[in-house]
């Protein structure tokens, strides 16, 4: 009992968008998504939307497993869609946009070419382990 109240408590003390980050991270992991990082982009005070999480893989397939285990625990833990979905057709960058949180899910090739993390030099970056 202990333990769930401390968890609940937890939970409460974060913003929707931040449970949304931690369930497109868990979403990621299942799939063995290399190199996670979270852009807190709130302090930019010009970015689109108040996270990217951003990830990659080594195949197109792994590309697409990744994106759609995070659709799949997104919606499982939060109740949430994305209200848009771009990219599983060539399945070199995936984007998954929940509006306060953005999931870009790339091909490793794509996501060193893009460099998306350097455009956000001045946001506050969590990478996962």
């Amino acid at each position: 009992m202990g333990k769930v109240n401390r968890l609940q408590k937890e939970q409460k003390k974060k913003t929707d968008a931040e449970f949304l980050v931690d369930a497109i991270v868990t979403g990621m992991l299942e799939k063995k998504g290399n190199q996670i990082t979270v852009l807190d982009l709130k302090p930019t005070g010009k970015a689109p939307s108040d996270f990217f999480v951003v990830t990659h893989a080594d195949s197109h397939t792994q590309v697409i497993a990744i994106a759609r285990s995070v659709e799949e625990e997104v919606e499982r833990l939060t109740g949430e869609k994305p209200v848009y979905r771009e990219g599983y057709t060539n399945a070199e960058w995936i984007l998954l946009d929940y509006i306060n949180v953005v999931v870009h899910v790339f091909l490793k090739e794509q996501r060193d070419f893009y460099g998306i993390e350097k455009f956000w030099a001045d946001a506050n970056f969590r990478n996962i382990e």
